[in-house]
């Protein structure tokens, strides 16, 4: 009686079975159990169903372009490591590591970056190219002012980048960072030229029409490219305005690639730049302070002093020999006030940096100043800066 009882109950089950599969479809090759659950609600454990595209998306004009530069630069462009030996109070000296990036200007193997990248690497520089391949790299030459350095690397097969021309750059053009932030290589970014304008690098020195960008630059992108739409290079991505935080704010800055164009002869061949300047201990006269002294003019550069053996001596420029005082800098009154130099007004020492940034040492410029109530000109033939002179 048992054995019929589960001869019939298992009749039951498979017969149940076989009519709720075959019975119960609601179309053609939908099982009707794929719609019910097991207590009944329909649809709750229904088949995922997905809308695939039939063929990948075409590209966009913009994209198209985004995806050819960066397929054009980003064998050009390096991440640099850079090794320090630091003193550890506990451990003693041990290494320390820098990373920034820096892009290849020729197939010598001559790479440029930014000087802080490199600075104070007594135990190596090491670059890495885009196809994972390391080159220890020698130094070249440093512009310390401008904040570049000019590297090199024996390495086969390289792929230069292409210089524009940064004079002519217009506030909105497109532009794109490709470096290596945070360590991660091979990123790109993009944005607009935000503003071009002056501003004071790392070491104090004016950075004369500095290209400021929104698109993201973060540590680890110093050094590497910033590029116009076309690919071509026109600055070399150097700091951000973080206000304290260590990231990406939205302003970031570039050095002029004709900025580096103007010091790269000079590092290839000297290892150094050869700045020319005036050979003059200079301070800048405003309204105010022209009142005051009594000048013939409004705005001008006060020579304080002239560097003996300098530029401006030899030329006859005289510096000051009355000791006063603004606030509580002590300067010299009495020497020559600079107005123009070549014909263009100059009314601070920065005025004067920019124009040495368009000549070399040995070339000859018209200085036009007051001495005293009388203006005067002469020609005088630049020497090499020393120091901090102007």
């Amino acid at each position: 009686m048992k054995l019929l009882r589960s001869v019939l109950l298992v009749v039951l089950l498979v017969g149940g079975f076989w009519y709720l599969t075959t019975h119960l479809s609601p179309g053609p090759g939908g099982p009707a159990w794929s719609h019910f659950s097991l207590f009944g609600a329909r649809g709750s454990s229904s088949l995922l169903q997905l809308t695939e595209a039939e063929a990948a998306p075409a590209y966009d004009a913009e994209e198209q372009n985004n995806i050819a530069v960066y397929k054009r630069v980003l064998p050009s462009v390096v991440n640099i490591t850079s090794t320090t030996l630091v003193f550890n109070f506990f451990y003693g000296t041990v290494p320390q590591q820098g990373q920034g990036s820096g892009f290849i200007l020729d197939k010598a193997g001559h790479v440029l970056t930014n000087y802080h990248v490199v600075e104070g690497a007594n135990r190596g520089i090491e670059v890495m190219l885009s196809n994972k391949h390391r080159y220890a790299a020698k130094v070249v030459g440093t512009d310390r002012v401008h904040d570049l350095a000019l590297l090199q690397i024996d390495a086969p097969n390289l792929q230069p980048v292409t210089l524009a021309n940064s004079t002519e750059l217009s506030v909105g053009q497109k532009v794109y960072a490709i470096g290596n932030p945070f360590g991660l290589s091979g990123t790109m970014t993009r944005g607009i030229i935000s503003s071009i304008r002056s501003i004071h690098g790392a070491e104090g020195a004016p950075i004369e029409d500095a290209i400021q960008t929104d698109a993201a630059i973060n540590p680890g992108n110093s050094g590497g490219p910033l590029l116009n739409s076309r690919g071509e290079v026109i600055g070399i991505n150097t700091m951000i305005a973080s206000n304290g935080a260590e990231q990406s704010s939205g302003i970031g800055f570039a050095i002029p690639i004709n900025t580096a164009k103007a010091v790269l002869a000079d590092l290839t061949r000297y290892g150094r730049v050869k700045r020319p300047s005036l050979g003059i201990v200079s301070y800048a006269i405003g309204p105010d302070l022209a009142s005051q002294m009594g000048l013939a003019v409004n705005d001008g550069v006060l020579i304080q002093k002239v560097v003996p053996g300098g530029a401006a001596e030899q030329a006859g420029l005289r510096g000051g020999n009355q000791q006063a005082y603004v606030g509580n800098t002590p300067i010299l009154l009495g020497g020559d006030l600079i107005v123009a130099i070549d014909g263009q007004q100059v009314t601070d020492p920065q005025d004067i940096s920019a124009l040495m940034d368009k000549h070399q040492a040995g070339d000859t410029i018209s200085v036009t100043f007051y001495r005293g109530h009388k203006q005067m000109t002469l020609k005088l033939i630049l020497g090499e800066a020393r120091d901090a002179n102007t």
